[in-house]
């Protein structure tokens, strides 16, 4: 590896910065389709050499080395991958052979890189926590599979998540950097699942919020709504609050118009303090609704009127004896609370060290957890076969009612508004950028250009809500098809793909940046047959982990089957 001038910590002057961020969104288009000396398009090959060169440039950066096992891990434990470094220079492997434009543009990305370990802490918890359907799984399933649930589905989730950051690092580098989860999918499953997978996160960003949370006035338990339904409901619960004395429409416009304010905010760095307050307004509805619950007798005219349950002495159970549909619909419950991981890219994208994403995700997953057990056990607890499927409003006063109400719906809009700017960013840089020939996100034009994409986008999305009847149902079946994909079957899919592509790759000769010679190609049955089986005959433990991982992503597949029967299902009885 060559060495020399630590081009790492060359970024430009302020006052060229903003010119040469102009080329970072549209700019390694030409980098990653070919090789700047060679002409040729990247291989998988280049991708991981480059990334674990980008790795050890990484470490010795921050001046850390691997000495021993305890050294290791404390790495571990602070979120970073274990392995030593004996580099004494910065490389500059990450800019050998490319132009001067080139190399502006790896150092002008450098530069942007700004976001914190605790930034990304606020940006993962606003995204995946949604406590206000917790109780009612526990209703649907118990005490017993209601905990059991919510335990193996957060180490399941934990475990996906973990991947794809290290999918992301082991693909990952200034030269060919990772800026969404489409750039992973293209390195491990080509081009034409790139575009599948580019068009599923724009819908599932556009089409969807995460609800398992609860946080949504109007809907139901595992229901997915989009940035229409967000504005729709919004309205009509403003329109509530205010007890009919504004004009419906005028509440629509009103949270129209506070999208567009959020989404003019283009980075996640800025975005992450308005995400931290969306979690401490939803830790404020839990602190207040626990007071609440325990000083009110549950709401029996809602239990009424969704679950056909006569007012009555509160009954829990160990393990529920409702019928299998019901238990079915708790148990999708728990697995779409820990959804979220479509953003997980470019939250590490931003980063300042990626490697530290895994700890920013082990502290918000565990908090997580812990927020969505004791929640759920403690209002099934006072509530029991009364818990609703929003649980702060199961109390049985009006006023305590509209508090939560209140907070609820300010945090529903911030997350609306996370999740616009990630659909949004894919949008334009996909669509605006490399097919309209639009200006780069970071000029002043892209920024024109930005504001106008905004307005449109959430008044189309007003649009297709009102004009769509029960949207509410479309959006969840975008929710079955597209959740469950990319936080649990994509994550361990492409690891899969991953390793059989490296284990195809251990017979070719030794790598070198200027070419990438392959003993065989993928037409030749041994190619496949290394990359599925390993050289040896012997299983090994890496074998073992990558076939774990195919049967992983088949069961979520099947899950995501029996999501999308399930949608189906509603909207029989709907009808």
């Amino acid at each position: 590896m060559a060495t020399g001038k630590d081009v790492s910590t060359l970024a430009p002057d302020v006052a060229a910065l903003h010119e040469q961020t102009a080329k970072v969104e549209s700019g390694f288009a030409d980098t990653q389709s070919r090789n700047a000396r060679t002409g040729r398009h990247p291989t998988f090959e280049d991708y991981v050499y480059f990334a674990e060169a980008q790795r050890v440039e990484d470490e010795f950066n921050t001046g850390k080395r691997s000495l021993g096992w305890a050294p290791r891990l404390q790495q571990i434990f602070a979120g970073r991958l274990p392995q030593e470094s004996t580099q004494e220079s910065g490389s500059n492997a990450q800019t050998e052979g490319l132009t001067q434009d080139e190399v502006d543009r790896v150092n002008a990305w450098r530069a942007l890189r700004q976001s914190t370990w605790y930034g990304a802490l606020w940006l993962c918890t606003t995204d995946i926590l949604g406590p206000f359907n917790a109780p009612y799984a526990f209703r649907q399933n118990g005490y017993v599979p209601g905990t059991l649930l919510f335990v193996f589905m957060g180490a399941v989730a934990f475990y996906c998540g973990a991947l794809l950051w290290w999918l992301y690092v082991k693909l990952d580098s200034d030269r060919f950097p990772v800026k969404s989860y489409s750039d992973i999918t293209e390195r491990v499953a080509g081009k034409a699942m790139r575009l599948l997978v580019t068009w599923l996160v724009f819908i599932h960003m556009y089409a969807v919020f995460h609800v398992g949370s609860g946080k949504f006035l109007l809907t139901r338990s595992s229901r997915i709504v989009n940035v229409a339904t967000t504005s729709l409901s919004s309205a009509q619960s403003l329109y509530q609050l205010s007890k009919g004395r504004l004009c419906f429409v005028v509440c629509i416009v009103i949270w129209i118009l506070v999208g567009c304010m959020l989404n003019q905010i283009r980075t996640l760095k800025r975005y992450s303090w308005i995400a931290s307050s969306a979690i401490w307004l939803n830790l404020l509805v839990i602190l207040l609704s626990v007071g609440f619950i325990a000083h009110s007798a549950p709401n029996y005219a809602s239990a009424k009127a969704a679950y056909g349950v006569a007012a009555g002495p509160v009954s829990k159970q160990a393990f529920a004896t409702y019928p299998f549909y019901e238990r079915i619909n708790g148990v999708m419950n728990i697995v779409y609370a820990y959804g979220g991981a479509t953003i997980f890219p470019q939250i590490i994208a931003e980063m300042r060290r990626p490697m530290d994403f895994l700890k920013a995700f082990s502290i918000a997953q565990a908090f997580i957890f812990t927020i969505y057990v004791f929640y759920g056990l403690y209002v099934y607890s006072f509530q029991g076969q009364f818990t609703l499927a929003v649980a702060y409003q199961g109390v049985s006063r009006y006023s305590w009612q509209t508090v939560g109400n209140v907070f609820s719906l300010i945090s529903t809009i911030i997350a609306g508004g996370l999740y616009g700017n990630i659909g949004l960013k894919i949008f334009y840089v996909n669509v605006i950028e490399r097919f309209l020939k639009g200006p780069p996100l970071l000029t002043l034009r892209g920024r024109l250009c930005w504001s106008v994409t905004v307005a449109v986008f959430w008044w189309v999305g007003f649009v297709i809500g009102a004009a769509i009847p029960q949207v509410q149902t479309l959006s969840g079946m975008v929710g079955a098809v597209t959740n469950m994909q990319f936080t649990y079957a994509f994550p361990t899919g492409f690891t899969f793909l991953y390793l059989v592509q490296l284990d195809a790759a251990s017979a070719d000769e030794p790598y070198r940046p200027s070419s990438a010679k392959r003993r065989d190609s993928w037409s030749s049955w041994n190619r496949w047959k290394r990359g599925l089986l390993g050289e040896t005959p012997k299983p090994s433990f890496l074998q073992i982990f990558k076939w774990a991982n195919f049967l992983l992503s088949i069961t979520s597949l099947a899950t995501a089957g029996l999501g999308i029967r399930l949608e189906e299902a509603e909207e029989e009885k709907e009808k």
